[in-house]
Order: structure tokens, then sequence, then C-alpha cells
């Protein structure tokens, strides 16, 4: 097997377990047997760039998120005007309640990190676990 099968396998195989697939799916989907990848993920490096890629596809869900928020909170708020029925304004308004009082507390934590982090000399947003 040449060295270009070798590394489309790895980024197919890659791309499959950071999307939730098993060892067995993940087999099948990249035409490896379970062996192979199971030893794969004996490896540090390759373990590290599963954790990498994981990582990246969070970022970048959270990134979708947030570009979505401000119109999830202008539905929430045409949802409480008078012509919406009175279940569907209090759904809203427990919501907005709920998420404003979620944001409110991490952004609260945040700024207490970034505070211990400061006084700990800790690069900004760095050594988080």
């Amino acid at each position: 097997m040449g060295a270009g099968r070798v590394k489309k396998n790895e980024d197919q195989l890659l791309l499959a377990l950071a999307c939730g697939a098993t060892v067995d799916a993940a087999a099948k989907q990249c035409g490896l047997t379970d062996r192979t990848i199971y030893r794969r993920l004996a490896e540090p490096a390759f373990r590290g760039r599963l954790q990498g890629l994981r990582a990246d596809m969070v970022r970048r869900a959270a990134g979708l998120l947030t570009a979505a928020a401000g119109e999830a909170v202008r539905t929430l708020l045409s949802l409480q005007k008078d012509s919406a029925p009175p279940a569907v304004r209090l759904g809203a308004a427990r919501a907005i309640l709920e998420l404003g009082i979620k944001v409110r507390e991490l952004t609260d934590l945040e700024t207490r990190i970034a505070e211990l982090e400061h006084r700990a000399g800790l690069p900004e947003g760095g050594n988080r676990i």
C-alpha cells in the first residue's frame, strides 16, 4: 500500500472517529480492520490528531451557534408579542430568563477566571482544563 493510500485512509479514519463512529463502523467505512484502528488509537500522535480534529469541530460549531444567537434572541422576543398565544409567550419568557441567567453566569465565570489567570501570571486563556 502506497503512502498516498495510507494518508487517505488516515484522514478518512480520523474524520469517521471524530464524528462519533464506532471502531467497527469506522473500519467498514475506511476499509480497515478493527485491529488496525485499535493499533492507530494506541499511537499518541494519532490520538493527538484525533483530539485536535474534534476540538476544531467543536470550535466551528460554537462559532456557528454564536453567529446564530442574535437571530435566536430576536425570534424569542418576537414570540413574546401580544399576538402570540399565551402558552407561546410563557415559553418564550421562560427561555429568555433561563438563557439570560446562564449567559450571565458564564460571563461572570470567564471574568473571574481571567482575573485569576492574570494574578497567577498565566497567559490570557491559557492552561485551562
